[in-house]
């Protein structure tokens, strides 16, 4: 039987068991919203921390991507082969206790160095956020519904994106950068023991046939088991790195704009903190919703039939997201940047409920948390790790010539990395069907 602690997932006292699915994936959501909340609050705050600390373009997208990505990315395929043998709902309330204590943290830094190092300690926790939730939701929703089920779980990305916008720019304006980043780590951490009590361990793959093996207590595993059993799996699927590459050059320009439009707002068009978090935060929550619900209801509905569907709908979104983001960075007008911005905000994260879908196919019910954790290293290494600094640097590099139009003109070049980010979900969709697991 399955060893972890609350194997069976009996509902809590009062939780009627036929909507219980439902409330531990709007838990979900709300753990993934502190995810992204204390993960991009750092992009509101880069003009007061960058006058603070004295920092440049190029160290700040430094903080916002490698500082955190270094770890992020480099434990999660080791956390990941944890949940898969163990409890991944404790293993989720542990990280969101550890990566809402960093960003607490971060309040306290004097420097680049003590900023760097508490960025990449939110990063530790982050680890163990998300690929044992993806597993979780597969073991709480059958097939026709996960795409749905997973979309909806990364509401929690606009939805923190949103917040993290909104109450950083708020809280700084009213007191200072400093008290935002404490302020929302310790409502993380409030948050973490609401989660353990809520989430219970499902039987893992309740909805696959044939049923998933049972998986023996770690005391009884023979130690030479392997590991990275998924990961030798994955590395001879050409469908995952096609996937993976592909949401990664998506990634590189989805965070890198996210986390400098704000200083886009501030330079280019005079806005103040208050505004441009009020403006950005609004953009970010009703275009990113709609973009990923749209994304996670096309999957399922076209996806089951057609597995390619699951890489085609996410690659003609980044094909018409592309010259709506051009024309919006263009735009002199708010209002018509507003429209503009709320288009692709939408189609830049509709890739998150079909591609993720089709990840959690690509392996056994008993490898998924790896499988997922695998992805989100090649994903977020080079989307994360690379993105924000990338900006950063060649706004560096462009500002003798452009001066503060030049975060203009770095945007310009890296939405590039859209047109290739198509390119490889249209040729991976071609060999999806083949490394299909039924």
């Amino acid at each position: 039987m399955d060893t972890s602690p609350d194997a069976g997932a009996r509902p809590p006292f009062g939780i009627r068991p036929s909507r219980y699915p439902v409330t531990v994936l709007g838990v979900l959501i709300v753990a993934y919203t502190f995810n992204f909340l204390d993960r991009q609050i750092l992009g509101i705050l880069a003009g007061p921390i960058k006058a603070d600390l004295g920092l440049t373009d190029s160290q700040l997208g430094l903080m916002g991507g490698l500082a955190f990505a270094l770890f992020y990315t480099g434990l999660g395929i080791p956390v990941a082969w944890l949940a898969d043998r163990w409890s991944r709902t404790w293993i989720m309330t542990g990280a969101l206790a550890l990566w809402s204590g960093f960003t607490a943290l971060c309040g306290f830094a004097t420097g680049f160095w003590t900023l760097f190092l508490a960025r990449m300690g939110v990063g530790v926790g982050e680890a163990g956020g998300v690929a044992p939730a993806y597993s979780l939701i597969a073991d709480y929703f059958p097939k026709t519904q996960r795409a749905r089920a997973l979309a909806a779980y990364s509401f929690g990305i606009p939805i923190g994106s949103a917040l993290g916008i909104l109450f950083g720019g708020l809280i700084a304006h009213a007191i200072d950068w400093r008290a935002a980043f404490i302020i929302v780590g310790i409502a993380g951490i409030a948050f973490a023991p609401i989660f353990r009590l809520i989430v219970k361990e499902p039987r893992r793959g309740a909805y696959d046939e044939p049923p998933v093996a049972p998986v023996p207590p770690l005391a009884e595993q023979a130690p030479a088991a392997p590991p990275p059993g998924a990961v030798a799996l994955l590395l001879r699927k050409p469908s995952f790195w096609l996937i993976s590459l592909g949401a990664a050059a998506s990634s590189v320009c989805g965070y890198g704009v996210a986390f400098w439009l704000p200083s886009f707002f501030e330079r280019s068009l005079g806005m103040s903190l208050v505004d441009r978090s009020i403006f950005l935060g609004i953009i970010t929550l009703v275009g990113g919703v709609i973009g990923v619900w749209a994304g996670g209801w096309l999957g399922d509905r076209l996806g089951p039939k057609r597995p390619a569907a699951y890489l085609l709908v996410p690659a003609g979104a980044f094909l018409i997201a592309l010259p709506c983001f051009f024309m919006a960075i263009q735009s002199q007008s708010l209002a018509l940047a507003f429209v503009l911005f709320i288009i692709p905000q939408g189609l830049n994260l509709a890739w998150l409920g079909p591609v993720i879908t089709a990840v959690q196919h690509l392996v056994p019910v008993a490898q998924r948390s790896v499988a997922s954790a695998c992805f989100l290293f090649v994903n977020n290494l080079i989307g994360l790790g690379l993105g924000t600094w990338y900006f950063g640097a060649v706004s560096d590099a462009l500002t003798p010539r452009f001066g503060e139009e030049s975060l203009r003109y770095a945007i310009y070049s890296g939405l590039a990395f859209y047109l290739v980010a198509s390119a490889l979900f249209v040729i991976g969709a071609r060999r999806l069907k083949h490394d299909w697991v039924a």
